[in-house]
């Protein structure tokens, strides 16, 4: 068995406290303890998954080799650069950071040492988009719905760092990091004085077009993805992990067959049942013991960034203006 990695979590809120709980009970990864500027917080956290609750952070960065951090996005950059200057691997939570400058900041000081920088872009461990990877080429046409109802965490930024930078990341991945040629969108403030919901037009070098839209004021949530290309459609519902292929028969003519039925064969697309956040912390965990492993790095975590403020700011060119407070 593979040496067990000593992690930490800096930031034990909603998110980091499942960082803590999935890290208890992994078997690569040896839980040392949690930090939290919330000390009372943190000591409850480590109490419930059996741990250690540190009362500075330089002290669990002394203790750990790897850390998950899962602060608030303002503070990615200051508690970034100290992990990863104290030559601690990282996993930070999505967006990387507030401006490609902060992000750029930390790659600089992550490439001084031999250290894993993932980001936490944790679609891309759903089960659907893991089924669908194998029938997915060169898609032409990609189309995301991500709506959820108001909740006040993660309003300290616009819903395209909130949510959307989710579908951005993952069509960044399908698009193969294809630079992006055009970028158009329109949004609203409706609950918080950032956007709360955009939609997105995003055309990448070599034709591919991507049409996004995320809004955080809506009633149910809703988590699709939809990918068309020449041999064939995908649709993917990452709300529940499933999804289906559709492509012609083999052997169709023009003309030919009275249904639907007889013309597409539809192919569910199916893949092993497990926890995102389990199988992306198990990933890092392999990563920082210098295994093979599918994260998200930096450079792709930065690239998902520049996308989503290449939105925001195509929301703020719009001829019909954003409205807000």
């Amino acid at each position: 068995m593979s040496a067990r990695v000593p992690v930490g979590v800096v930031g034990v809120g909603a998110l980091g406290r499942h960082h803590a709980r999935h890290y208890a009970a992994m078997h690569g990864a040896d839980l040392v303890g949690l930090y939290d500027a919330d000390h009372a917080r943190a000591a409850a956290i480590a109490e419930e998954v059996g741990c250690r609750a540190f009362q500075a952070l330089p002290d669990l960065l002394s203790a750990v080799q790897a850390v998950s951090v899962a602060v608030p996005t303002s503070f990615h950059r200051e508690v970034g650069l100290a992990c990863l200057g104290a030559g601690v691997s990282v996993l930070m939570e999505k967006p990387i950071a507030t401006t490609l400058a902060e992000a750029d900041e930390m790659l600089a000081e992550a490439a001084r040492h031999p250290i894993t920088f993932a980001v936490g872009h944790i679609e891309r461990f759903n089960r659907a988009i893991r089924a669908a990877g194998t029938m997915i080429d060169n898609p032409i046409f990609i189309e995301g719905i991500r709506l959820a109802p108001f909740q006040p965490r993660g309003t300290d930024v616009a819903v395209v760092l909130d949510l959307m930078i989710h579908d951005l990341d993952i069509t960044n991945h399908l698009v193969a990091g294809a630079p992006a040629t055009d970028v158009r969108a329109s949004g609203v403030s409706v609950l918080s004085s950032h956007l709360d919901m955009v939609n997105a037009r995003v055309e990448f070098e070599g034709g591919a077009v991507a049409s996004i839209t995320a809004s955080r004021v809506a009633r149910e949530r809703v988590r699709r993805l939809r990918i068309f290309q020449a041999s064939g459609y995908l649709s993917l519902d990452l709300a529940t992990g499933t999804g289906a292929f559709m492509r012609l028969r083999d052997g169709w003519r023009p003309g030919s067959g009275e249904s639907i039925e007889e013309i597409v064969e539809t192919v569910p697309l199916d893949a092993p049942q497990a926890d995102a956040l389990a199988l992306e912390l198990a990933a890092f965990t392999a990563a920082v013991r210098g295994e093979p492993a599918a994260i998200v790095d930096a450079v792709e975590g930065r690239a998902a960034l520049a996308l989503a403020l290449d939105v925001t700011a195509a929301v703020h060119r719009s001829p019909v203006p954003a409205l807000g407070r």
